[in-house]
C-alpha cells in the first residue's frame, strides 16, 4: 500500500504519516511535506523518485505525471486497467492526503498579483479530484481533522465504501470551494465583484430542527467560521426562524458600538428598542414600545446579562435571548424557563461579521449586491433643511431612529423619544400608512409621541406623513430627501415647527 502526502497545512501530518507507516503504508511526499516527515525520522520517498522526473518551473510542475495520476486513477477491479498499469510500470497509490496552497491567506496578506498567482494550486486540486473520482479504490483525505478518523478506520478495517464516499464528497467540496474563491477574487479585482458567475460558498454549522415550517428542512451555513468561532449555544436549540430573528435583532443592537442597546424582534421586525445607561433600563424601556408583540420574541442585548436583568426578562415569555455574555447567576435564573433559548458570542459586546455582500433568493435565481452600510456619520453630516434646528437630545434620538429605520422592512417609519423607540410602522405598502399605523398603536398602548424624533428610511413622497407626525407631537425628522415634492414636505415641517434633516442616503430593506 502506498500513501501520497502533500499538504500546505502541515499540522498533524507527521503523526498521520507515522500512523500510516505503522499500518504498512509506503509514504510518498513532496517538497516541504517530504522534509518535515523525513526530519521526523520517518522513512519517506520523494516524489521525483516516483515520477522519474525532477520538479521544474519553480515547483509549478511536480505531481502532474502519469506515474502519480495513473497510480491514483486506475481501477483495481478492472483487469484491463491492472494489466495496463503493469505494462506501464505504474504502481497503485491507495491514499492521497492533500490540502491546497493558502490562497485565502495570500489575498488577505498582499495585493501583489504575481505572488497571488503563484499561490493558485494546480497539482493539489488535480490529485484531489483524481483520488475522489476513484474513491472506490483510493482514500482521499483533505482535512487534518480527519487524520485520526482515517487511521482508526484503517486499523479496524472500517474503511468501507460509505466511509470512502463521505471523504470523496468532502474532497469535491474542498476543490469546489477553492476554485470558487479564486474566481470570486478575480472578479472582485477585475470586474467589480460582478462577473459572469457568482459563487456563494458556506460551511455547514448545524441542522435546524426544520425550516420556516415543519415540512421544510433547514440548516445554518457560515462564512469564514464566524458562527463556529463566536456563536455559543447555552440553552435550547436554534431554529431556522430563531436564526433569522437573531440576525435582525443583533444587527440593530450592535449598530451603536459599545453602548448598552437592547433590541426586541418579532418575526424579523423590531418591536422594541432602547439605549440607556444601564442594560436593565434599556430592556425595560424597549419592552414598553410593544409588550404584546414582544411576547415570544427575540431579545438582543449588547452587553452582559446579569441576574437583575434576567429576573426582569423572566416576567414574560421570551423565546430567545442573544447577548454578548451572561453571568452564571443569570444563566441559573433562566434555567427555570423551559422554553427559553439562550445564545451568546462569549464577548464583551455583540459581534457582527460585516459581510461585504448581500443576496436574496428569488424564483429562478438570486439577486446579489454590495452590503448596505448605515454609517455613523450619516446623521452628523445630514443637512438641515428647515428653519428650526434639533436640540442635542433630539439629534441623539434622530440617530437611533435613523439606524433602526435603516435596518427595518420598508416602508418604515420609526419614532424615538429619550433614547427609546416609542412607535414603529414597518413593511407597509404606503409610507403614510406606516406613519399612521405606528401612531395608532402607540396611542393604544398609552405611549406619548409628543416631543419625539422620527426617521423614515426613504423620502416622503407627500407632506401627509409630516402632517400626521406633527399632529402626534413629533419635533424632529430625519429622512433621505430626494422627492420631487421635497419643497412641500419642508414647508409642512416649517409650518409645524419641526426640525428636519436630509441625509441624501436611502436605506430600503425588502
Amino acid at each position: 500500500m502506498r500513501a501520497l502526502l502533500s499538504v500546505s497545512d502541515k499540522s498533524g501530518i507527521v503523526d498521520f504519516a507515522k500512523g500510516l507507516k505503522e499500518l504498512g503504508f509506503e509514504i510518498i511526499s513532496t517538497g516541504g511535506t517530504y522534509k518535515q516527515i523525513k526530519d521526523a525520522g520517518i522513512e519517506v520517498t520523494e516524489i521525483d523518485e516516483v515520477t522519474k522526473f525532477p520538479e521544474c518551473f519553480d515547483g509549478r510542475v511536480k505531481t502532474l505525471n502519469p506515474y502519480v495520476h495513473g497510480g491514483i486513477l486506475y481501477k483495481r477491479e478492472c483487469d484491463a486497467h491492472t494489466q495496463e498499469a503493469q505494462k506501464l510500470n505504474i504502481t497503485g497509490i491507495d491514499l492521497v492526503c492533500v490540502n491546497l496552497y493558502p490562497f485565502k491567506e495570500t489575498i488577505e496578506r498582499t495585493e501583489d498579483f504575481d505572488e497571488i498567482i503563484e499561490n493558485i494550486d494546480i497539482g493539489g486540486p488535480t490529485m484531489v479530484r483524481s483520488a475522489a473520482k476513484n474513491f472506490n479504490d483510493v482514500l482521499i483525505v483533505t482535512d487534518s481533522s480527519d487524520y485520526t478518523k482515517v487511521l482508526d478506520a484503517l486499523k479496524e478495517n472500517q474503511d468501507t465504501l460509505e466511509f470512502r464516499r463521505d471523504l470523496m464528497i468532502k474532497a469535491f467540496e474542498h476543490t469546489a470551494a477553492y476554485d470558487s474563491m479564486i474566481a470570486n477574487y478575480m472578479n472582485g479585482r477585475f470586474n467589480n465583484g460582478f462577473g459572469a458567475k457568482q459563487f456563494i460558498v458556506g460551511s455547514k454549522v448545524f441542522d435546524t430542527r426544520y425550516g420556516e415550517n415543519p415540512h421544510q428542512n433547514g440548516a445554518l451555513y457560515e462564512f469564514d467560521n464566524f458562527f463556529s468561532k463566536h456563536f455559543k449555544t447555552l440553552k435550547g436549540e436554534a431554529s431556522f426562524n430563531n436564526l433569522t430573528d437573531i440576525n435582525g435583532a443583533v444587527k440593530i443592537a450592535s449598530s451603536f458600538g459599545d453602548k448598552n442597546a437592547v433590541c426586541i424582534v418579532k418575526h424579523g421586525n423590531p418591536c422594541g428598542f432602547a439605549l440607556k445607561e444601564a442594560l436593565l433600563d434599556s430592556y425595560t424601556e424597549a419592552l414598553k414600545c410593544d409588550p404584546i408583540s414582544a411576547f415570544g420574541g427575540v431579545v438582543a442585548v449588547n452587553g452582559t446579562v446579569d441576574l437583575e436583568l434576567a429576573k426582569k426578562m423572566n416576567e414574560i415569555f421570551l423565546e430567545v435571548v442573544i447577548a454578548a455574555n451572561f453571568t452564571p447567576e443569570a444563566l441559573e435564573a433562566f434555567g427555570k424557563k423551559k422554553r427559553l433559548k439562550l445564545f451568546s458570542f462569549d464577548s464583551e459586546k455583540l459581534l457582527r461579521a460585516n459581510d461585504k455582500a448581500d443576496f436574496k433568493h428569488i424564483n429562478g435565481g438570486f439577486v446579489y449586491q454590495n452590503s448596505d452600510c448605515i454609517c455613523d456619520n450619516e446623521v452628523t453630516n445630514a443637512k438641515l433643511v428647515t428653519k428650526l434646528e434639533a436640540t442635542k437630545e433630539q439629534i441623539q434620538d434622530l440617530e437611533i431612529a435613523w439606524k433602526v429605520a435603516g435596518l427595518t422592512k420598508s416602508n418604515c417609519v420609526v419614532y424615538v423619544k429619550n433614547g427609546a423607540m416609542v412607535a414603529v410602522g414597518m413593511g407597509m405598502t404606503s409610507r403614510v400608512d406606516a406613519a399612521q399605523c405606528a401612531i395608532k398603536k402607540a396611542k393604544e398602548l398609552g405611549l406619548s409621541i409628543e416631543g419625539s424624533a422620527m426617521a423614515s428610511e426613504a423620502f416622503f413622497p407627500f407632506r401627509d406623513s409630516v402632517d400626521a407626525a406633527a399632529a402626534a407631537g413629533v419635533k424632529a425628522i430625519i429622512q433621505p430627501g430626494g422627492s420631487i415634492r421635497d419643497s412641500e414636505v419642508i414647508e409642512s415641517a416649517n409650518e409645524h415647527g419641526i426640525a428636519m434633516y436630509f441625509t441624501s442616503v436611502r436605506h430600503f430593506l425588502h
